[in-house]
């Protein structure tokens, strides 16, 4: 009648008298209660003998779930000691892992794709602070997915100001470059982007153009992906493959030596077309045909073909 109720109301002495002796031992009260008449503790025989009183035992419904877990866990962290802390790091590495998939997850498709410079910097730091509640275990795992969530807060911060305002998303991300146009190579885009010709000219091979005066125009976006626009009639422009004579005022060498011609041979090139200063050029390439791509910095480019016997490749 008592057993499953919290309470300090009187019941015949004769309950617990009669109560079987296996369930005496094994049930202990969960809380010392007093009798209702004097405040005489239920447990003391010798001063409650003339009081009613009984034992009212209160257990909870999920008792027997909550030992079971506890056995489990203790079972978990027994396997951790004799692992000598590997365990622990893997499961630590587990939830970190699980923990950036989503945050990763959440930040979009271009975030495994086409990165903006921003994008890149917080993968990277979200890469490194997943690394490091993994490894050291003296450092809190709270810890790192705290730091790996305000980054993502700092995303989607970001994201906003991307969106909604033109002026702070060409601060972020950047705005396209355009590096060649229909006068020629533009140096200073160039340089801007830390980049030089040899840079350009490569670019352009993987996209399949190889001469320089194949395109009307190229690009290198925001998230630093190149794009070019072929002139109509660019298969016919490219027969042959061009090679760098001069950059940045410098001649190859070895591309020099490709041509079986000497230097003395192009600098008279260069009188024909109009430059005296080998410094202010800025590229000078030439194919097998002996087709010259020139172009001095600052000026649009010229082209030129010499009358070669033969082709040379």
């Amino acid at each position: 009648m008592c057993e499953n109720i919290r309470s300090t109301r009187t019941c015949p002495r004769s309950f617990v008298a009669d109560a079987p002796l296996h369930r005496r031992k094994q049930r202990k009260p969960a809380h010392r209660f007093l009798s209702s008449v004097g405040n005489v503790p239920s447990d003391d025989t010798s001063r409650a003998k003339d009081y009613s009183y009984c034992y009212c035992y209160y257990y909870t419904p999920t008792r027997k779930k909550t030992q079971a877990f506890e056995r489990l866990r203790a079972h978990i962290f027994h396997i951790l000691e004799k692992t000598d802390g590997m365990g622990l790091i893997f499961i630590r590495t587990i939830v970190i892992f699980i923990a950036t998939l989503i945050v990763m997850r959440l930040m979009g498709k271009r975030q495994i794709g086409e990165m903006q410079p921003y994008e890149l910097v917080i993968t990277l730091v979200i890469a490194d602070l997943a690394c490091i509640p993994m490894a050291d275990n003296s450092i809190p795992l709270l810890y790192g997915l705290v730091a790996i969530l305000t980054v993502y807060f700092l995303h989607q911060v970001i994201c906003l100001l991307d969106l909604n305002f033109r002026q702070a998303k060409a601060v972020v991300s950047g705005i396209p470059s355009i590096v060649l146009n229909k006068n020629g190579i533009d140096d200073a885009e160039l340089k801007k982007n830390n980049l030089d010709v040899s840079d350009l000219i490569e670019s352009l091979r993987v996209e399949g153009y190889f001469a320089l005066d194949a395109v009307q125009y190229a690009l290198y976006e925001a998230e630093g992906t190149f794009s070019a626009l072929p002139k109509p009639d660019y298969e016919n422009l490219q027969t042959s493959l061009p090679i760098i004579l001069i950059d940045e005022g410098k001649f190859d060498e070895k591309n020099v030596e490709r041509t079986q011609k000497s230097k003395a041979y192009f600098m008279d090139v260069l009188q024909r077309l109009g430059c005296k200063n080998l410094k202010k050029v800025l590229v000078m390439t030439v194919d097998g045909n002996g087709k010259i791509y020139f172009q001095q910095k600052g000026e649009k480019y010229k082209t030129l073909s010499l009358s070669w016997d033969k082709a040379l490749w």
